[in-house]
């Protein structure tokens, strides 16, 4: 291996600033809607959080799922990190072991600070992150497996800054994501921490919540800065309710058609919303609504209400 070129995966297009991330068009015929919910990062004035300093407009909080990757933020990082590589004769490596060696060895945190750590979402550069405590390098590091993955999945929770000037991250500009913790698992990791019904095999509920889990990420395909993303983004997570219902309810005929997003009626100076899953019968023209409540005031999401049947009014 040549010391003096380590390949670092050049990684998706950037996003523009003024450019959300397209999804693609979800599996299936489900779709997620936010009715009437005007839940954009700048849809609540300013406030402060318990304990924390005031949001400002526009730099509002991230609640997003994607995967970490590195990037070099300038040809004399580079350099120097193929000395580091070139000092430690690594032998039988690729170059993504090689990269998670070099950053996991503490001699070589002095490094690690130099570095751009990018959120990709849905194969697109979307947020520059920076960690709001050193400590919080440890968990960049631990985002960078050595044998990635497509099912890799990493879950960021911050506050968006602003778009980072050209020479920060070697002509990078996309909005800085201050973090406060970063949740790297394998996708087949959440599912099997989801204890599956006792009417429904093992094998066939892991198989069926792992397929939903990669709708719901595609119908929540976001950049999990406006508050009904970070609803969704929550409970795709962190409810494994959904999964175990959702399987059942596959089970007697019905399916995923819909996630849709509004407003809770008990909001008043907290912001809560209610997501609503709808499963609609694969032969009859029958309809079932359920949905979760989730309050997204602050940076951490947190349930109010869980898996109840939903009527319309």
């Amino acid at each position: 291996m040549d010391p003096e070129r380590i390949d670092v995966p050049a990684g998706p297009r950037p996003a523009r600033p003024d450019e959300a991330p397209e999804p693609p068009a979800p599996a299936g015929n489900a779709s997620l809607t936010q009715a009437g919910c005007g839940c954009t990062e700048d849809a609540y004035p300013p406030e402060s959080e318990a304990g924390g300093p005031p949001r400002a407009a526009g730099h509002g909080f991230v609640y997003a799922l994607g995967r970490v990757r590195v990037q070099f933020p300038s040809l004399g990082v580079e350099k120097e990190f193929a000395q580091v590589v070139a000092r430690q004769k690594p032998a039988g490596l690729t170059d993504q072991e090689l990269l998670h060696a070099v950053l996991s060895d503490p001699e070589n945190r002095y490094l690690v600070r130099q570095l751009c750590f990018v959120l990709s979402i849905r194969e697109i550069d979307t947020y520059i992150l920076r960690p709001s405590d050193p400590s919080g390098y440890d968990q960049l590091i631990a985002a960078v497996r050595p044998v990635p993955s497509p099912l890799d999945l990493d879950v960021v929770i911050g506050r968006r800054g602003p778009v980072a000037p050209p020479e920060l991250c070697n002509g990078l500009t996309v909005p800085v994501v201050t973090f406060e913790q970063i949740y790297s698992f394998h996708s087949k990791d959440l599912i099997k921490a989801v204890d599956p019904p006792e009417d429904i095999p093992a094998k066939e509920f892991r198989d069926a919540a792992a397929d939903l889990l990669a709708r719901l990420l595609q119908l929540g395909d976001n950049s999990g800065a406006a508050d009904e993303h970070r609803a969704v983004n929550y409970a795709a997570v962190r409810n494994d309710r959904i999964y175990r219902k959702t399987v059942q309810l596959s089970a007697h005929g019905f399916r995923l058609s819909a996630v849709d997003v509004s407003p809770s009626r008990l909001s008043g100076t907290r912001r809560i919303l209610d997501v609503v899953f709808s499963f609609t019968h694969r032969e009859a023209d029958v309809t079932e609504k359920y949905f979760v409540r989730i309050d997204v005031t602050e940076m951490f999401p947190f349930l109010r209400s869980n898996w109840t049947a939903y009527y319309d009014r």
